[in-house]
């Protein structure tokens, strides 16, 4: 089984995550950021990982910092799960509309972090949300997860409809490049035999 934890506690937060690559998409979720908890429910649900995340952090200056390391824990729990990522598919795309917004989600699982994100948002919030921690978890789960991906909105008004058609492409885009490739036998999808370098 794909799986693993990891707990990261500094004077800001204190978290733990908990990931199952090949599940089924069941959540447990808590990080007293409501729009935030609704992103990684829809996150878990779509890429079908299972996914456990108890956060609790300095929420009475701002989001930013539970945001962040949220991203920080996500991204090592998925490397972590992956191993030598043997046999997967590595590479996604797609396109995730969410009524009148379309995004473009193209990942690689390269082992090489990269974060391309071509999004922006007429509205500062959404709720009580700072729309700019939307990049801040994107860039922090791309990072600790050793994924290059690229996220472009290509158009949308709404608010909320980009950040979820973000968070729903990520999702989709996992799904399939996390999944086994049968006829990989259990090969690493590099020419280099080993990917993260």
């Amino acid at each position: 089984m794909r799986s693993a934890t990891i707990k990261r506690k500094t004077k800001e937060t204190d978290i733990e995550v908990s990931v199952n690559l090949d599940g089924t998409g069941v959540v447990d979720i808590a990080t007293g950021i409501g729009f935030f908890d609704h992103m990684l429910d829809l996150l878990a649900r779509h890429s079908r990982i299972d996914m456990t995340v108890k956060a609790v952090g300095d929420l009475h200056i701002d989001f930013h910092h539970t945001t962040e390391d949220v991203g920080i824990a996500l991204g090592q729990a998925v490397r972590q799960a992956l191993g030598d990522m043997a046999g997967i598919t590595r590479y996604a795309s797609i396109h995730m509309p969410m009524d009148e917004t379309l995004t473009r989600v193209v990942i690689d699982v390269s082992g090489r972090p990269m974060l391309v994100f071509r999004t922006t948002f007429a509205r500062d919030k959404i709720g009580e949300f700072d729309t700019e921690l939307v990049r801040e978890w994107f860039n922090a789960f791309a990072m600790n997860a050793g994924i290059t991906l690229h996220v472009e909105t290509l158009y949308g008004e709404n608010a909320h409809h980009i950040a979820e058609s973000c968070f729903k492409g990520l999702a989709r885009a996992l799904r399939t490049a996390l999944a086994i490739d049968p006829r990989n036998k259990g090969e690493v999808p590099s020419t280099k035999g080993q990917l993260g370098g």
